[in-house]
């Protein structure tokens, strides 16, 4: 069994539930509505959608990426085909690849369907295109390294709830981490050693940058470390759960 196979088969059961449908309306709902509402869309004319409509992504995802990815294990584990699944010949990497993906398909989806915003601004007006892929580039980025915090939880517990919980506080943390308000306050009480160190953990450096249009380095090796770290983390724990 490949991670192909896999993926297929996770795919398979996001839609054969209402669990995808569910998710990408509701995505769809919050993301378009806060771009009209609190992101003033209409009034400001912001043709790149960086502030009215890229930059509630992060928000939304801290929440609702965790719905998604908080059965990849979990589910696994409470039901007990995670040892039904040691029986067969798939590598846990292979495992992990195919869930990883097929959970992140289901983001990559929502994200295409909001292309009725892009086409508005190109009615409209005259925006560079290239800034918004970029754009939608850093949004993909931040989904996926939420994901994989999710599927690294996961891992860790047979509990959906929990998984859910767990996922979003983290997540939550690491939106609010670099997020200038915050690191304002928190300036006044920590070093700036230490502020740095904070703002280092937190997804607005980077995905600001993809965001503006800016493709640098450093954001994409700082996505896929995350990525990479809880990916390999989540196959250390399943590894010794099927020893």
């Amino acid at each position: 069994m490949s991670s192909c196979t896999i993926y297929k088969r996770e795919l398979s059961s996001y839609f054969s539930q209402p669990t995808a449908y569910a998710i990408i309306v509701i995505f769809l709902i919050f993301s378009l509505g806060l771009t009209f509402t609190f992101g003033e869309f209409m009034r400001t004319g912001d043709s790149s959608l960086e502030w009215t409509f890229l930059f509630w992504h992060p928000w939304v995802y801290m929440l609702l990426a965790p719905a998604v990815g908080m059965k990849l294990w979990a589910d696994e584990q409470r039901t007990g085909t995670i040892e039904l699944l040691g029986t067969f010949p798939v590598s846990t990497w292979s495992a992990i690849i195919g869930k990883f993906m097929a959970a992140a398909t289901v983001w990559l989806i929502a994200l295409i369907l909001t292309f009725p915003i892009v086409a508005t601004v190109n009615y409209l007006g005259n925006p560079d295109n290239g800034a918004i892929f970029a754009g939608y580039i850093g949004s993909f980025l931040v989904c996926c390294t939420f994901l994989s915090i999710t599927m690294l939880v996961s891992a860790c517990t047979r509990d959906q709830v929990v998984c859910l919980i767990v996922s979003v506080a983290i997540c939550v943390l690491v939106v609010l981490c670099g997020y200038d308000p915050v690191t304002r306050e928190l300036s006044k009480v920590v070093s700036p050693g230490v502020l740095e160190g904070i703002v280092a953990i937190g997804v607005w450096d980077h995905f600001s940058s993809l965001n503006s249009g800016l493709f640098r380095l450093k954001d994409f090796i700082w996505f896929g470390s995350i990525i990479f770290v809880c990916l390999l983390g989540t196959s250390a724990i399943l590894s010794s759960k099927r020893a």
